[in-house]
């Protein structure tokens, strides 16, 4: 069965737009998993989880089954990057304390994967699935936003968006729940860094392919009178929704 691939003609931008999620999300799996020797970060893009897991076990193995995006993941002297599906992994048997699964969960065949999930899991392993869809920035600024986002590219969203906009709650989910307390998802950054995470996503590429033209570009006169100052740093906020679970 072939992949969904919708970001490796796009993973530089991917690598230098996309978001880096709180230190405090990888500390609070951390104190929740069974040990710290190994973490599967599956579906791992261009490694943005893959260095927060880093700081906290011994060995990561990142996986993602786009060879662009691994050719530009992030390198750390404990993360393993490998290109393979994350519904079969190399990994071994009851090998991992933490499997996560950041913004890719969408994608994936969701019972082979939490089979392979259960499979690679240590009894008492951790599983964390995290997605975020709508950003917020100032009202001005949101209203050219929602212009892009609903008006422009609604049309051109795969239909796996619907998941992650409803925050996966309609997907199984067969581990032992564990309440995960709220993280933020927050960006600082200026209007150039703002344009550029907006050029990341799946459907202005799928827009620039089908048109010959950036819808960015065509709505930048109107992002920058809303940002006002283009250099002024502004914070970027986007709401996270994770599940978190237990292999019992």
């Amino acid at each position: 069965m072939s992949f969904k691939d919708h970001f490796s003609t796009q993973s530089a931008i991917y690598r230098a737009a996309r978001p880096r999620y709180a230190p405090a999300l990888f500390a609070w799996l951390a104190a929740q998993a069974p040990g710290h020797a190994l973490a599967w970060d599956a579906g791992c893009g261009t490694g943005q989880a893959s260095l927060g897991l880093a700081a906290h076990f011994e060995h990561v193995i990142a996986t993602d089954p786009s060879v662009a995006q691994i050719e530009q993941a992030e390198p750390a002297p404990n993360i393993d990057y490998r290109v393979e599906r994350a519904e079969q992994s190399t990994l071994a048997d009851a090998s991992a304390d933490v499997v996560t699964v950041a913004q890719a969960l969408h994608w994936f065949d969701l019972d082979a994967f939490h089979a392979e999930v259960r499979r690679v899991l240590r009894p008492g392993g951790i599983v964390a699935e995290w997605t975020y869809a709508d950003c917020h920035v100032t009202p001005a600024v949101d209203v050219v936003k929602d212009a892009l986002y609903v008006d422009r590219l609604d049309s051109y969203w795969p239909a796996e968006r619907r998941l992650v906009e409803t925050g996966y709650a309609s997907l199984a989910f067969p581990f032992a729940r564990i309440s995960a307390p709220p993280f933020e998802l927050v960006a600082q950054w200026d209007l150039a860094a703002f344009l550029a995470y907006l050029r990341s996503w799946s459907a202005t590429q799928r827009y620039i392919k089908a048109n010959g033209n950036d819808p960015v570009d065509e709505l930048a006169a109107d992002f920058a009178r809303a940002w006002g100052d283009a250099s002024e740093i502004r914070a970027v906020r986007w709401d996270l929704a994770m599940r978190v679970g237990k292999n019992e």
